[in-house]
């Protein structure tokens, strides 16, 4: 699926802010493809508790000319001797304080938020039921490779993390949280329209180029509006007043993420596969088209609630003070390094910014330098959509009475994540205390190499999947197979080395998988029979090329010259479906009809003289030539099949089914232990890890963090991109052990990096020096009417 928590209402939300200031875009942590594994909400009020903050904005109160850190302010009952004979304690808890004013006037609850919360639901259905569906698209419908498409889903992934950071500056610096949310989600639906037009067969539409537009319009508009839509909710409560209120509110919204994703993973697969659509035995208009419509509704609820929104203007983003902040720093340095040392490199900002904001910036990265080992594990958890989903193609979801897509086993990743939140901290971090795991990096450490775990599962899981392959024409060398429809054998005779003469089976089939051909062969033949009553001889020629697989039909009643050839397809179709053909010994002009035994429609129709290989559902059929019944076949996903079909001497019909390529026989349930493994390493690992980050950053730095966060996500998915296009190795199984090494090797190192890491106290207080001189503290005008409620900088 994606990543972590897909919402973790962060400090930046809940502050107090001035009613002409607006709070800064939260950067959504990283989802899951499906759901999100999120921090308890509790702890997030605890975390709030500790500091109410102005909005971390790009202040334009200046000292001196420097940039100021967003002033800190905290809103407290005025300090009593003592009340009840008990002294009154400063640090009182946050909570008790909200209520203690909410006592003079309780809030009702905004009714604008179930707007959010409903188009938060059906957007999300929009981009898990999309993404769930990808990559079988791409190799399907557009024909790609399974490497190529691979690159295409991460590429796309990648940008949509990306772009988080861009739609956070935007909404924070220029548009503001309702236009930026409203003018990307209509970006976003035109690259949900793009994309569904693109798979309608009979439109005749550039298919590739509508595909990849719409793919970047998506990632545009999913990317941007991620970090708004939760923070504008959180805009629509006033805190500390409304703090339980706005707990309850995260709550519904990480419930409408989950119900989104959960429901669009499960219904979109079916969508695709059980219905049928422009004779394509799979339905992709369909499989895009209903999460279109859901992200078409959301933006129609979203303005519906426009007149009951608060909308806060934009204040400035904190990542781009930052980075504004590491730049003067590097090119001062760059100029002054000889002239005027300084202990540190960001202090040669110090010209242009405040020692609050430098200093903070100093905290920040050194916990920043702990993220550069992250994008691995990111590496691997995201190939849940993409290889671990071509492996299930594979495998056999045959349950009885129904089948498990290969694509809705992603399901498992959001199902397993709800069960095992709970559980983490009544039963999996006790028993991991027990063996001494009782630090928060060392409990990421074990995510990760939880996540290595999983694929080397998956590795042996592919390595036992290998066996069940079929052996495929490789370089100089191709296969050979002669289809016999006759009642008597067949002698065959040729010019080819290794195919000098062999007999071919009375209705059956002669089946040579290594002859060998250096680039292409000329190949003259002889078909004969020593049975009188066959009747049969033929001579012909025909042009052979390497690494591919021919068939001959013979096949008196029904081809010219008794025979015909075919290039043949005996890999396992990419798609999972079985295909079939049937090569009848009738008149051509016959029609042979395949039907379900079991839902008596009908699953395709031909003359006896085509033999083109169809797609059909794994089933049991029914056969009829001109309305006669011919016998039953089954038919399994993964297989490839021939049906041999003759006249017999009682006017009715002898059959046989030849199993070119066998099906898949490895049940897909055997996926389900590296799915449970990966979850269990990505709560650990994604949980654990926002927690300590929040922990250990300067309050006004929690956004900048949550930007980098997501960008670990993103350049995870670069390092998929990188492997895969370098096509390392021809097994699959390799690549899997490969990024297993790499997952250990990655946690090794951040090891020693967690060890020598020297943590920050976050309650230890900065002496703030006085401000002398005509450094003067310019404090913005507040609205008329607007009471100060900040404290003096010099406090």
């Amino acid at each position: 699926m994606e990543s972590a928590a897909e919402i973790v209402p962060l400090l930046e939300i809940l502050p107090a802010a001035e009613p002409s200031e607006a709070a800064p875009v939260v950067l959504a942590a990283p989802t899951t493809e499906s759901a999100p594994s999120v921090a308890p909400l509790e702890k997030i009020a605890e975390a709030t508790a500790a500091t109410v903050e102005e909005p971390a904005a790009e202040s334009k109160a200046e000292t001196n000319g420097k940039a100021l850190l967003p002033v800190e302010t905290k809103k407290l009952p005025e300090p009593q001797p003592e009340q009840n004979g008990k002294e009154w304690k400063e640090d009182k808890d946050f909570n008790n304080v909200a209520e203690a004013e909410g006592q003079q006037k309780k809030l009702p609850y905004p009714k604008s938020v179930f707007f959010i919360i409903s188009n938060e639901f059906c957007e999300r259905f929009n981009y898990y039921g999309m993404r769930t569906v990808l990559v079988l698209y791409l190799s399907r419908q557009l024909g790609y490779a399974e490497d190529t498409a691979t690159v295409v889903f991460h590429v796309f992934t990648m940008f949509v993390y990306f772009l988080c950071v861009f739609g956070a500056i935007v909404s924070d610096s220029w548009l503001g949280k309702f236009k930026t949310i409203l003018y990307l989600s209509m970006v976003y639906i035109c690259g949900s329209v793009l994309l569904t037009l693109g798979a309608i067969g009979p439109l005749n539409l550039p298919v590739e180029t509508f595909t990849m537009l719409g793919l970047a319009l998506i990632a545009l508009g999913s990317g941007g509006i991620k970090p708004c839509v939760s923070a504008f909710g959180g805009d629509q409560f006033k805190v500390p007043e409304q703090v339980k209120q706005i707990t309850s509110f995260f709550s519904l919204f990480y419930f409408s993420i989950n119900a989104g994703s959960l429901i669009s993973t499960t219904v979109t697969p079916i969508l695709r596969e059980d219905v049928s659509c422009f004779d394509d035995i799979n339905c992709y208009p369909l499989a895009f088209g209903v999460p279109a419509i859901l992200m078409i509704i959301s933006v129609v609820i979203f303005v519906l609630g426009r007149s009951l929104y608060k909308m806060k203007p934009p204040a400035g983003n904190m990542v781009v003070l930052v980075s504004s902040t590491i730049w003067t720093a590097i090119t001062t340095k760059c100029k002054e390094k000889k002239t005027n040392p300084r202990e540190h490199w960001l202090d040669y900002a110090d010209k242009k910014y405040e020692r609050q904001l430098i200093d903070d910036v100093k905290v920040l990265m050194r916990v920043l330098f702990l993220y550069l080992p992250l994008p691995v594990f990111w590496a691997l958890f995201d190939q849940q959509g993409s290889r671990w989903t071509f492996q299930a193609t594979r495998m056999d979801g045959d349950m009885g009475s129904w089948d498990i897509k290969p694509d809705q086993l992603q399901v498992l990743n959001p199902l397993l994540i709800l069960v095992f939140i709970p559980l983490y901290d009544v039963a999996f971090y006790p028993a991991l205390s027990l063996i001494g795991i009782r630090r928060p990096l060392q409990k990421l450490t074990a995510g990760g190499i939880l996540a290595g775990i999983a694929f080397i599962i998956s590795g042996i899981v592919e390595l036992n999947l290998e066996k069940t392959y079929p052996d495929l024409p490789y370089s100089q060398h191709i296969q050979l197979r002669v289809f016999n429809t006759e009642n008597c054998p067949l002698t065959f005779s040729s010019n080819l080395l290794g195919a000098e003469s062999f007999e071919v089976p009375q209705f059956g089939v002669y089946t040579n998988k290594d002859l060998y051909v250096a680039n292409s062969w000329n190949l003259e033949y002889q078909i004969s029979s020593s049975d009188p009553n066959c009747q049969l001889s033929n001579v012909g020629s025909q042009l052979l090329t390497q690494k591919k697989a021919w068939s001959l039909f013979v096949n008196p009643l029904n081809a010219t010259q008794n025979t015909y050839w075919q290039e043949d397809f005996v890999d396992k179709p990419s798609e999972s479906h079985p295909l079939v053909r049937t090569v009848a010994n009738v008149p051509p002009q016959s029609t042979i009809v395949w039907k379900n035994a079991d839902k008596g429609d009908i699953a395709y129709e031909q003359y006896a003289n085509e033999t083109l290989l169809t797609r059909v559902y794994s089933a049991k059929y029914d056969v009829l030539i001109d309305g006669v019944p011919v016998g039953s076949v089954d038919v399994h996903a993964g297989g490839v099949y021939t049906l041999l079909v003759k006249q017999n001497a009682q006017g009715g019909y002898d059959h046989v089914l030849i199993e070119v390529t066998e099906p898949n026989s490895m049940n897909i349930l055997w996926l389900i232990p590296q799915y449970v493994i990966m979850t269990l390493g990505e709560v650990m690992f994604s949980v654990t890890g926002l927690e300590f980050s929040y922990a250990q950053a300067p309050p006004s730095m929690k956004s900048v963090l949550q930007a980098c966060w997501l960008l670990t996500v993103a350049f995870g998915n670069v390092i998929v991109v990188i492997i895969a296009e370098a096509a390392l190795f021809d097994s699959q199984a390799s690549e899997f052990f490969l990024f297993a090494g790499l997952m250990f090797a990655d946690m090794l190192v951040f090891m020693v990096m967690a060890y020598y890491y020297q943590p920050n106290d976050p309650n230890k207080k900065e002496e703030v020096q006085p401000l002398t001189g005509d450094a003067k503290t310019e404090i913005p005008p507040l609205e008329e009417g607007v009471e100060n409620k900040g404290k003096d900088i010099n406090e």
